[in-house]
């Protein structure tokens, strides 16, 4: 379990020894981070009740990958629409709790009883160890958050990322949510990081090759001076959470598969306020921005249908006709 040492109230001179006990003095020590996100205290695993399907890693958190077809047969495509209206359902709910004073582990309570009560088991729980039902990662986390104790703020930014196991397969959505009164920075970068998601979804169909998904994300990104995330990509999912198609948010031409009908993958960019760089937290699993600033990601997982696409996270979807940042 991490923990951590609450900053005071009035903090320290720059030559001052730190808040945190460690020795150091504060400017080199904690007056760096001033500003970002600390980790806070991450309560005990959840349990899931013994009538809930449970994935292979559920009791082991160890994942064991295996053969899966690329292209899904009509039964698993439908009920991969299930678990993709499943997980649509507790994205919304949950981001309806986004308010200043709600912890992030509070989140994951209500998202954990949402799946359950749906029949659904959170598949991040214990997925390669992670400890919780819901990744939660604020400000400058770009992905992998684990809820804890810190309290969400006014002028935060949250994402919220849900994935649901029901009936034997995943479905795995993500949103960016505004704590409160944000700044119209932030807000332009939820805004165009939606678009860029909607754009690289906008490029499925068949015969087309995935690095389109990459080079439609990437050029929205740089065209507003906003950097794309490489480190962490859109995968194949199904049976599995992640399977071994490679859906990268930048262009890199040799990212050539051709889409074909029955593939579902997720289409999920995280773009940045400033650096694309990451660093991990010593959790293996928090990574935030090199530069501390801020960053967004939208997620859905997407069916190439013989004509263009299905969006199995928002069933009868189309692309948003809000008005683009071109």
């Amino acid at each position: 379990m991490r923990t951590s040492v609450q900053p005071p109230k009035v903090l320290p001179s720059a030559n001052d020894v730190c808040w945190c006990g460690s020795g150091r003095k504060y400017k080199r020590c904690h007056k760096p981070l001033e500003g970002r996100v600390l980790p806070g205290i991450v309560s005990p695993m959840r349990t899931v009740p013994d009538h809930i399907a449970r994935p292979p890693y559920a009791a082991t958190g160890q994942v064991a990958r295996r053969p899966e077809s690329a292209v899904k047969t009509p039964d698993v495509i439908a009920r991969m629409r299930r678990a993709g209206a499943a997980a649509a359902e507790v994205l919304r709910l949950a981001g309806e709790l986004v308010k200043p004073g709600i912890t992030t582990d509070e989140i994951d309570e209500a998202v954990h009883r949402m799946c359950i009560e749906r029949g659904a088991y959170p598949s991040p729980l214990n997925y390669q160890r992670f400890p919780k039902s819901v990744c939660t990662s604020v400000n400058e986390v770009i992905c992998h958050g684990i809820p804890d104790s810190r309290e969400l703020q006014d002028g935060d930014i949250v994402n919220l990322d849900v994935t649901c196991y029901l009936d034997g397969v995943h479905g795995d959505t993500n949103a960016t949510f505004a704590v409160g009164t944000i700044s119209e920075e932030d807000r332009h970068l939820i805004a165009v990081t939606e678009e860029c998601m909607w754009l690289g979804i906008e490029t499925v169909k068949p015969d087309v090759p995935l690095s389109e998904i990459g080079r439609a994300i990437e050029s929205h990104a740089r065209k507003h001076r906003m950097g794309v995330v490489r480190s962490f990509i859109g995968h194949g999912i199904g049976e599995q959470f992640h399977t071994d198609i490679q859906v990268l948010h930048y262009y890199e031409p040799r990212n050539n598969t051709l889409m074909r009908p029955g593939m579902t993958f997720t289409i999920e960019p995280m773009i940045t306020l400033g650096s694309e760089k990451h660093r991990m937290w010593d959790d293996e699993w928090t990574a935030v921005t090199v530069d501390g600033k801020r960053t967004a990601q939208f997620e859905h997982t997407v069916l190439v249908t013989d004509s263009g696409y299905d969006v199995l996270t928002a069933p009868g979807a189309v692309s948003p006709t809000f008005p683009r940042h071109d």
